[in-house]
């Protein structure tokens, strides 16, 4: 026969350990910064075609603009894109994930794929030679082909 009190002890034990397990799985730090990272599986609610879920960056054309500031032509290519679902935007990334400058399309480009934008005067800071361009889609957040070019002059 078990007693109450060996019955209440297993209890707190197993209660114990349920909570162990709640507190480590909800506090898991990051050991990143790159906030792509995020976007690297698209949301459970998505269609299964992953071509519907990020815009591809397919180029970049990097001018110098002046010191430590420069120009992107970015060319993105969103073949889902309708007034319900677009790529709105891009950033520019620093290796580390730092993003250096962004870019915000407020309507869709359905009639023209792929399409180019312009971002006059990032400013990046010195040291850095390269970065990264990525694509965002209004519903989904950042994602899909990225490219990294080189900085000129640098």
């Amino acid at each position: 026969m078990i007693s109450s009190a060996g019955t209440r002890s297993t209890a707190l034990a197993a209660l114990a350990l349920a909570l162990t397990f709640v507190v480590t799985g909800c506090s898991s730090p990051s050991t990143s910064n790159n906030t792509s990272e995020l976007s690297t599986t698209p949301p459970a609610s998505s269609s299964p075609d992953a071509a519907t879920f990020f815009p591809d960056v397919e180029e970049v054309t990097v001018t110098p603009a002046g010191t430590n500031l420069f120009d992107f032509a970015v060319t993105i290519s969103s073949a889902y894109d309708t007034p319900e679902q677009y790529a709105d935007g891009w950033h520019v990334l620093a290796p580390d994930g730092t993003v250096l400058g962004e870019h915000t399309l407020s309507h869709d480009h359905a009639s023209e794929q792929p399409f180019t934008r312009t971002q006059l005067g990032v400013e990046i800071p010195p040291g850095i030679t390269e970065v990264t361009i990525e694509g965002r889609d209004q519903a989904n957040g950042y994602g899909g082909t990225t490219i990294t070019v080189e900085l000129p002059g640098r």
